[in-house]
């Protein structure tokens, strides 16, 4: 999943890609493009296997054990949602309209 973009040419870039989380300011330039936006990235048949997930337990531990990989995802999800609040707000607004 794609997320963090700086700029609209970061998110044309990844085209195609199955979810990406995009700031309210980046869609509104991307709204104002005009034309189409291309397909960058298509499925691959020869996908890497990826190794089995951690189960919870084990999951839960390494974050622990990892300060900074702790302290960035509690930022992170902070963040995120400080930016769904913003969202809704603005929804709200405009169903107001």
């Amino acid at each position: 999943m794609g997320a963090s973009f700086r700029n609209i040419g970061e998110i044309q870039a990844l085209a195609g890609c199955d979810r990406l989380t995009i700031s309210p300011k980046l869609l509104d330039e991307l709204d104002q493009q005009a034309g189409d936006l291309p397909q960058q990235l298509t499925a691959s048949l020869n996908r890497i296997t990826a190794e089995p997930a951690l189960d919870e337990a084990c999951f839960r531990w390494e974050m622990n054990e990892d300060e900074m990989a702790h302290d960035k995802l509690a930022e992170g999800i902070r963040k995120f949602m400080a930016d769904q609040y913003q969202l809704e707000t603005l929804l709200g607004e405009l169903s107001r309209r």
